[in-house]
């Protein structure tokens, strides 16, 4: 017999149910705690995120990657930092973060910005054949110590 699949989009992706009945999936649904999507949602942006309770209320993972939540004032600097600090290896192409920031509600030069960035020292190409920009160790501390201890000052 084929197996019935019921798909629950989330905010971080989608949650597949697959069951032999429809009455099994509806079961299954039942027996779900209220919060479930919530605890699934916390515990996957902790997964993705390595740094995701300092995050919180400040970047939010979806499935196309980390966008910005917070309301605070950034400047175009704090807010690709922040991007890239979120991101898978802490690197992202000046594309992606554009387009990311872009989902933040932010507008911004990403390529001249990521290019003042590696003249201060913040973001590197690891290779520079790829369009990819990376936190330097120095960015990474300017993010931990300055943009994200003034915004948890804020919101705390």
């Amino acid at each position: 017999m084929k197996r019935i699949e019921a798909r629950i989009k989330t905010s971080f992706g989608e949650v597949v149910i697959e069951a032999d009945t429809p009455q099994e999936i509806i079961n299954m649904l039942e027996n779900m705690p209220a919060d479930f999507v919530e605890k699934l949602s916390d515990f996957v942006s902790n997964r993705l995120m390595p740094s995701g309770a300092q995050l919180k209320g400040i970047i939010e993972a979806t499935t196309e990657g980390p966008v910005i939540v917070t309301r605070e004032k950034l400047t175009h600097y704090e807010a690709v930092g922040l991007t890239l600090y979120a991101s898978e290896d802490k690197k992202n192409t000046a594309a992606q973060v554009e387009k990311l920031l872009e989902s933040s509600g932010i507008k911004s030069m990403v390529p001249a910005r990521l290019n003042e960035m590696t003249k201060r020292g913040q973001v590197f190409k690891p290779d520079p054949a790829k369009p990819e920009f990376k936190l330097t160790i120095q960015g990474e501390k300017w993010i931990e110590d300055e943009v994200l201890a003034k915004l948890r000052g804020k919101m705390g």
